[in-house]
């Protein structure tokens, strides 16, 4: 386990190895650069502008191997709530509360809420504010932030004696609290009003507004004087708000760095900060990049069941990572204002894209999971319902999963329903054709006519159905061309399934000349009959037929009927040709002859033949 003391040793070892210096542990001495105190194990160093690329590079190694509560042992403190039962109260609270935290800034020169002395003031003083208006995501950062301004602001402006700020006494003098439902400080845009729902009911509080318009409020006034008479204030409050460490070691780490990084700001935010920020969020991106890269890579084959599933483990990995950057860049650089509001919001907004990859991958593997038993038919209607059914619980699981992250980002819950509620009108008045086809696949699930790798003919179409979607089913033509049909257009018609035939039926006709003796067309039945007798692919259920028929006007007919099972089409050619060759050679031998076509050609008339001529005389 990586204590506090072992962690100093290794600290001081690399840190020396960096620098080319001599390792400093304990119990030895150390370089003449580190002076290290046997009381708190502490190191100072002397500063030097131009080694700070090497205490950015120990940084970074602190913040990956540091545990997140080394630090000195806490003093004892007694947690006490805010007073808000007033105005004067609220206001005392809060001003109290953050002359004390200012003063521990700026003595240990760091700010750690997980501190629990330095939690318990913090709390003190949001407690003082109303935060229902600020997104969940960054309530409790928007929150500190706010309260900070407030305090600067409320050091600028001068501020009315204690007992001319309403308290209990007078609040009940003058009728009781819902006489008085909010005060301003004279002069200023700060109200504290009393809460009249939510869980701090009949508080007072900052209110809402005052809360919205703190930080725009204190950066119109930061130009003006502190204030000379009234409360204690507290300079520079917002300077060490942003520019503070979040830990002790890492505000000794700081400390070696130039002034102008240590004091500097860009964009809003600490210039000593940017350098890690930067470099962590690379490689959070890179290590998504190479995530997603791996998960689309193995999804280009169809793995094994167990694989399939080992493969979720990357988009959750891609949903945590936003996550786990983010608690890391907070708490350990303690990140302020702006920035820290866009990590948050991107880190989230990465992780609720990722979490909605991870659910329809969840419910596709658990369909597959589904459709992998012996007792469902992969290709079968039954198979495809498994799979839409899944598609249709990811979707709804996707939408909740959005509106939570909508309303935990801060967009209003009723906003995303009404918004969801004109979207499905529009959608159902554009995408009428789409419903349709959607109820036509429902009846198509309900009904089977066919499944996946089913010859069918449907009107013009005749092949092989290789694929039911949502919306529509694709058809492989025996020309090898595919089309796709509405399932709708499915729904209403006639399919007439060859795949679900039993076996295949022929029926042939066999012409004989009108010339053909009587016992040469008996001969050609008994031959017809031992082709076809037990022939290949007979079913004892549908024994061969073989019929003298009919009188033709050219030839006498015998119709040849005979099944195959089961219906293999090319097993079935293969025999019929086999039968056909075995006819021929019987003809042959008996000297029977195929009947030929016959064609009467008429080279003139006769005076019977004549046409007829025909007068049209009309009736008087």
């Amino acid at each position: 386990m990586l204590t506090t003391a072992n962690f100093e040793n290794v600290w001081l070892y690399l840190r020396g190895a960096l620098r080319g210096s001599p390792r400093c542990v304990r119990g030895r001495q150390p370089p003449l650069w580190v002076t290290c105190s046997r009381q708190d194990w502490s190191c100072t160093a002397r500063r030097s502008s131009t080694h700070w690329p090497t205490w950015f590079a120990c940084l970074l190694l602190c913040w990956l191997v540091l545990p997140p509560r080394v630090g000195a042992a806490q003093e004892d403190f007694t947690i006490t709530a805010a007073d808000t039962s007033s105005p004067r109260d609220t206001l005392r609270s809060f001003l109290s509360s953050c002359n004390e935290l200012c003063r521990i800034i700026q003595e240990q020169k760091y700010v750690d809420d997980r501190n629990p002395r330095h939690a318990a003031i913090a709390y003190r003083i949001v407690d003082c504010l109303d935060t229902s208006q600020i997104p969940e995501f960054s309530r409790q950062e928007h929150a500190a932030e706010v309260a900070v301004c407030i305090k600067e602001i409320l050091d600028r402006v001068p501020l009315p004696p204690w007992e001319k700020i309403p308290d209990v006494d007078e609040i009940q003098a003058v009728g009781g609290y819902e006489k008085l439902s909010q005060w301003r400080i004279p002069d200023t845009r700060i109200t504290i009003a009393r809460m009249e729902e939510g869980p701090q009911k009949h508080e007072y509080l900052f209110s809402a507004g005052t809360v919205s318009r703190a930080v725009a409020y204190y950066e119109s006034i930061k130009s003006m004087p502190y204030r000379q008479h009234g409360p204690a204030v507290s300079p520079r409050f917002y300077e060490w708000y942003l520019l503070a460490p979040h830990t002790r070691r890492l505000a000794q780490f700081v400390h070696q760095l130039p002034q102008w990084m240590q004091t500097g700001r860009t964009f809003g935010m600490a210039t000593w900060k940017w350098p890690p920020l930067l470099l962590a969020l690379a490689l959070t991106v890179g290590t998504l990049f190479l995530l997603y890269w791996i998960y689309w890579k193995q999804m280009q084959t169809v793995p094994r069941l167990w694989k399939y599933w080992l493969t979720l483990f990357l988009p959750v990995l891609a949903a945590c990572l936003p996550l786990l950057h983010m608690n890391l860049v907070e708490s350990t650089l303690g990140l302020r204002g702006t920035p820290l509001y866009l990590t948050e919001f991107l880190s989230i907004l990465t992780s609720l894209t990722a979490g909605v990859l991870v659910i329809f991958a969840t419910t596709n593997r658990i369909s597959e999971t589904i459709i992998a038993s012996p007792s469902v038919n992969r290709q079968g209607l039954n198979a495809q319902l498994i799979r839409i059914v899944s598609k249709l619980t990811g979707s709804a699981a996707a939408v909740l999963l959005v509106l939570w992250g909508g309303q935990y980002l801060g967009f209003p819950v009723g906003t995303l329903l009404a918004s969801a509620g004109i979207g499905g009108v529009a959608l159902a008045l554009g995408a009428q054709d789409t419903l349709k086809d959607l109820f036509g696949t429902l009846s198509l699930m309900a009904d089977k006519p066919f499944r996946v790798g089913e010859r069918i003919i449907l009107g013009k179409y005749d092949g092989v159905v290789e694929d039911i979607g949502l919306r529509s089913t694709k058809l492989r033509l025996l020309s090898g061309h595919l089309v796709t049909l509405p399932n709708d257009q499915l729904a209403r018609s006639e399919v007439e399934n060859v795949g679900r035939r039993p076996h295949i039926r022929r029926t042939a006709d066999i012409h004989l000349p009108l010339d053909t003796p009587r016992e040469s067309i008996e001969q050609a039945l008994t031959s017809i009959r031992a082709a076809l007798a037990e022939h290949e692919g007979m079913d004892p259920e549908f024994p061969p037929r073989a019929f003298f028929t009919d009188y033709l006007p050219t030839a006498f007919n015998i119709r040849v009927i005979y099944w195959y099972h089961p219906p293999n089409y090319w097993d079935f050619l293969e025999m019929s040709e086999k039968v056909n060759l075995a006819i021929f050679r019987a003809f042959e031998g008996q000297g029977i002859r195929f009947s030929l076509p016959t064609r009467i050609a008429h080279t003139s008339l006769t005076s019977q033949e004549q046409p007829v001529a025909v007068k049209m005389v009309a009736d008087n």
